[in-house]
């Protein structure tokens, strides 16, 4: 293969809550976008073997029980410049490399649709496969058509991949959530701006106990021409629960393919190093559809997936490449800490023995431990971020590009990057730029974990980015995705204003990082060729074949608190009617047990104090939340809400569970 496509950004994010606090800035920090020097009694990089980055005067920190980002020098003037509007949840914004200035735009319904070299976004689809699709929940999800790749030798073959959420597939557990494929389609030859869907080839199916921790930004390296495929850790929070291995979590167990980054060779289906695995949780195509690349790091070990690449991550969302093919990851974090990694080859990165550099105890989320492995099982060093950030300035980084452009010459060589947003009832995404260490040399960074050196991964410092035009330098909406073009490799952001993929308000923009002098506000003007929708319609549609697994919403970062059980109380003596109390702080519900007569019209009062955290409290018949009994409204905290609803006739224990925080949870007692 002589080309290889840069992949965009696909926004595939677990929301966690901290405390909000104030930027540290690093003391002597310059105006301009040059690291600052290390302070020497913070510098730990000299530790012979560690590779955490733990205490790097660049590292988050905690402080006053929450995660602090340590910012650099001044904020740098930025604007932010309208090309296309119309969608709904515009995910990932990428190119064909085939030269002919077509950008490609995902969104999470289930559409790709095509902005063309004049700026003018085309009103049919390049891709729709919304009829193949789970069903989403449109107050948020993390589930959907999450990415697509260009073959390296698009313009010759035509073949492009995707990745994205189907309902649960025959054979998987039963009280999973969906089923992620890794799809091939090859464009209709009859029309170079639409995918024949009919030529669609499953080449893996991955099955999901939670809904969200999904990865799914696939691309191919430069270098070598392969399919790179990053895989949460499979959804919940703490890598704890149902579908995660007891003890160590999914991340860990190099005998899953949770938690990791995989590289496949699309060329080559040969069914040379292929070991088909006993039990699991998914299928591939291995040697039909793909083959595995004879350097992978673990082939010829039987019990481990030959797929894997790397290991030891949350929710790999986000992946790039740079321009001398290093791969770049933006990891999603629990409770505290965000994180950038360089991913290298066999490389273990840390979760869940730590967050980012510090340290994690998944009983205690919120609280790092004072001290932890800096090694893995098997004696391999983890391998710190080279980017860090807390919660003060935002929920999740949305990971971006190293920039190569030519119109914000200052940000040269730059990481730029973001947060999703600081608060979930507006959007207010704050954008970053991160500067390499002066040390840094692109085109020898080691292309396997056994050759790094703590030299070798020293952490870049993060300067804000403020766009002008907006009160608080931010970008005012919820920051989805981050990607470049082909031509000019310049920046452009994803954003909308729902904090879901709800198809009734298609708030969905795309933009492009321009000079400070640009434009005033970040509104999309007249001036912009637009035709809206893109072929979207306001309800996705599905076929009557296709069977939708039950819909979630964002789970993880659950605090564990001291539980009672709620025992209705009647409103009369021998009345059918109940009056229950619940309540939600600090990522929990103060019960694990509530209890109702049966057929009572129940009365339930719900105070969510989770100050600008979305809660409600449902009723469903099982765990696998498939069938509704009740459905709360979604209140953002703090806040008090009364529900009414009838408890089911029939005796026995019944599941509720907040909707947006699936992890809390408990039994619904019908007696």
């Amino acid at each position: 293969m002589t080309r290889a496509v840069v992949v965009m950004i696909s926004f595939l994010v677990l929301l966690a809550l901290a405390g909000v606090a104030g930027a540290a800035v690093v003391p002597g920090g310059e105006s301009n976008l040059t690291q600052a020097p290390a302070p020497e009694a913070a510098n730990l990089t000299a530790a012979a073997g560690n590779l955490t980055n733990a205490g790097s005067p660049y590292a988050a920190e905690f402080l006053n029980n929450t995660s602090v980002t340590r910012l650099v020098g001044e904020a740098v003037n930025v604007s932010l410049e309208p090309v296309a509007d119309g969608f709904v949840s515009p995910v990932m914004i990428t190119h064909a490399g085939d030269g002919s200035g077509r950008l490609f735009v995902v969104d999470q319904v289930g559409t790709v649709s095509i902005i063309d070299a004049n700026g003018t976004l085309l009103d049919e689809p390049f891709l729709d496969v919304r009829d193949r699709l789970v069903e989403l929940n449109p107050s948020f999800d993390e589930r959907g058509l999450l990415s697509i790749a260009f073959h390296p030798d698009f313009q010759e073959n035509g073949r492009v991949f995707a990745f994205y959420s189907a309902p649960l597939r025959e054979g998987a557990p039963p009280d999973w959530n969906c089923t992620n494929r890794l799809v091939e389609f090859e464009v209709d030859p009859e029309n170079p701006n639409r995918v024949n869907v009919t030529s669609e080839k499953i080449l893996m199916e991955i099955d999901k106990p939670q809904f969200n921790h999904n990865g799914g930004s696939i691309g191919f390296g430069p270098r070598d021409g392969y399919l790179y495929v990053p895989l949460g850790d499979g959804g919940a929070g703490d890598d704890n629960g149902t579908g995660h291995t007891p003890g160590i979590g999914n991340a860990q167990d190099l005998t899953k393919i949770y938690g990791k980054m995989l590289r496949i060779d699309v060329d080559n289906v040969t069914a040379e190093n292929v070991t088909a695995p006993e039990n699991a949780t998914w299928t591939t195509a291995a040697g039909s559809l793909y083959g595995i690349p004879a350097d992978n790091p673990f082939v010829g070990n039987a019990s481990i997936p030959p797929e894997i690449y790397a290991y030891g991550f949350r929710n790999p969302a986000y992946l790039s490449f740079d321009a001398d093919g290093n791969l770049f990851v933006a990891d999603a974090g629990q409770n505290l800490f965000e994180e950038v990694d360089v991913v290298t080859k066999g490389g273990n990165y840390g979760w869940r023995i730590r967050e980012g550099t510090h340290c994690f105890d998944p009983e205690n989320p919120i609280a790092p431990p004072a001290t932890c492995p800096e090694n893995g099982s098997s004696g391999e060093p983890l391998i710190g971020p080279i980017v860090e950030g807390g919660r003060d300035l935002g929920l999740v980084f949305v990971g971006g590009h190293v920039y190569n452009g030519t119109a914000l010459p200052e940000l040269a060589g730059h990481y730029i990057l973001g947060y999703w947003s600081s608060e979930f009832d507006a959007g207010n995404a704050t954008l970053l730029a991160a500067t390499p260490p002066a040390e840094w040399n692109a085109s020898a960074f080691p292309d396997s974990a056994e050759n790094l050196t703590p030299e070798k991964i020293s952490m870049w410092s993060l300067q804000k980015l403020n766009v002008t035009g907006t009160p608080a330098g931010t970008v005012e909406a919820f920051l989805l995705a981050i990607g470049t073009d082909e031509e000019s490799s310049e920046i452009y952001l994803l954003t909308t204003d729902e904090g879901g993929p709800d198809a009734a308000n298609m708030t969905g923009r795309v933009w492009k990082l321009a000079p400070a002098n640009v434009t005033a506000t970040p509104t999309p003007t007249a001036g912009v060729t637009v035709v809206p929708g893109a072929g979207v319609t306001a309800t996705p549609t599905t076929t009557e074949n296709v069977t939708m697994a039950p819909t979630a919403t964002p789970t993880a970062n659950v605090t564990t608190m001291p539980t009672a059980n709620a025992t209705a109380t009647p409103a009369a003596p021998g009345a059918q009617s109940a009056n229950v109390g619940i309540m939600a702080a600090a990522f929990a519900f103060n019960t694990s047990t509530i209890t109702v007569p049966a057929g009572a019209e129940v009365t339930m009062v719900f105070d969510n104090q989770d100050t600008g955290v979305p809660h409600n409290v449902a009723v469903y018949t099982d765990s696998t939340a498939t069938e509704a009994i009740f459905v709360g409204e979604i209140i953002n905290g703090p806040g008090q809400v009364t529900y009414t609803f009838t408890a089911p006739e029939e005796p026995g224990t019944y599941y509720f569970r907040c909707d947006v925080h699936p992890s809390m949870d408990g039994d619904f007692v019908v007696e």
